[in-house]
């Protein structure tokens, strides 16, 4: 009789955080927030498991050099609503990069994540640094290879 192998599941002393610096230079939007998303939530371990916080740790440098593909840079619009009656306020994709590159790789990076608490907890792992630099040393990060 053949004995019938376990599911795995991860403990939380099992989980063992790196730090993963990304270069955004030419790379686009959408495929770099991917796989970010995917660093964070822990799809890239073979001890992914749904229920559990095993992800890393992300640092996203040079975020002013994203692109985006087709007509996006003209037509992309990021809203937000002051709580104000006719509150409501859009900015332009040019206007978001000029002021503050690093939300949008943060923003599309949100929009990719589950709408989870446990999904909050990962999102929080991630920082995004305009610029070749980052304050994170002390981490010894590992450069990605994306």
């Amino acid at each position: 009789m053949l004995k019938q192998q376990k599911t795995f599941q991860l403990k939380e002393a099992d989980i063992k955080r790196n730090s993963i610096v990304i270069d955004a230079s030419g790379k686009t939007l959408g495929r770099l927030a991917s796989e970010i998303t995917k660093i964070l939530r822990g799809k890239h371990k073979p001890t992914f498991t749904t229920y559990a916080d095993g992800g890393d740790f992300v640092i996203v440098i040079n975020c002013e050099k994203i692109t985006v593909t087709g007509n996006k840079e003209a037509t992309k619009v990021y809203r937000y609503y002051t709580g104000a009656i006719d509150g409501l306020r859009e900015i332009g994709y040019r206007t978001m990069k000029a002021r503050k590159p690093s939300y949008i790789i943060s923003h599309a990076v949100k929009g990719m994540m589950p709408k989870t608490r446990l999904a909050n907890a990962q999102y929080k792992r991630l920082r995004v640094f305009v610029g070749p630099e980052h304050n994170m040393a002390a981490q010894k990060p590992i450069q990605a290879k994306i």
